[in-house]
């Protein structure tokens, strides 16, 4: 099962306990997290299930390619970690 991984700013906002998730693409594997945790998909997801655009997601260090439909492949021992994005100037 993958490592999901919040950051501490998330908990200031929405309970998300770090936990584990089975999937083999990052879907499945957060589909299986909010099925524990509903709270946090609307904070991660907007309403057509694409990663809202103040999240950041890796998986295993790499940035994720599809923020869209989530398809970025996942390993059993991957870690995916969700951070707010930053801006600036």
């Amino acid at each position: 099962m993958a490592d999901l991984v919040f950051a501490k700013a998330f908990r200031r906002h929405v309970d998300c306990p770090d936990a584990s998730a089975p999937g083999d693409d990052l879907r499945s594997v957060l589909d299986h997290y909010f099925a524990d945790h509903p709270g946090v998909r609307g904070y991660v997801l907007d309403d057509a299930g694409a990663v809202r655009k103040h999240i950041a997601v890796f998986v295993d260090g790499d940035l994720i390619t599809d923020r869209l439909d989530l398809t970025d492949p996942v390993e059993e021992h991957s870690t995916i970690h969700v951070f707010q994005a930053l801006s600036g100037g």
